[in-house]
């Protein structure tokens, strides 16, 4: 299982209550399972929360040493860049979401949490799950399968 980089931000951005305790518990839950963070995630998620004004960018790099400690990072390669390529083509989807499933495809990754692709829609045999939609129950049973 993966993360994309909004459930980071829902982490730690507080506009949305119910969001944000929807991703605590996201993030909690996946720090007990199988779960890798895409680099280009992290990235994602400096990005967003520093140029939003939602963290201090020294904030933000604590955030993302945090994240690193709790989870491994997968890093892209010449054969998620391929995938990337085939997946944006032939689900005509933005290139940045393809090669966070093109990553998440290389390293054997089956779930990808994200509320940016269709929810329950399998792209190259990566399963994207919008999390904010399910209950703390089935959020449960969903990440530990």
């Amino acid at each position: 299982m993966s993360l994309d980089a909004s459930i980071m931000v829902y982490g730690v951005e507080q506009s949305d209550p119910v969001r944000h305790r929807a991703a605590k518990r996201v993030l909690r839950l996946a720090a007990k399972h199988d779960c890798v963070l895409v680099l280009q995630a992290l990235a994602e998620f400096y990005y967003v929360v520093t140029r939003k004004g939602k963290l201090e960018p020294a904030q933000a790099r604590s955030q993302v040493g945090e994240l690193r400690s709790a989870f491994p990072v997968v890093l892209p390669g010449a054969a998620a860049l391929d995938a990337a390529i085939e997946i944006a083509e032939r689900y005509r989807i933005n290139f940045w979401d393809a090669m966070l499933i093109g990553v998440a495809k290389a390293a054997d990754v089956a779930i990808l949490l994200t509320e940016d692709l269709q929810d329950n829609q399998h792209y190259a045999g990566v399963r994207c799950v919008n999390p904010f939609g399910r209950s703390p129950a089935a959020l449960k049973v969903l990440l530990s399968a």
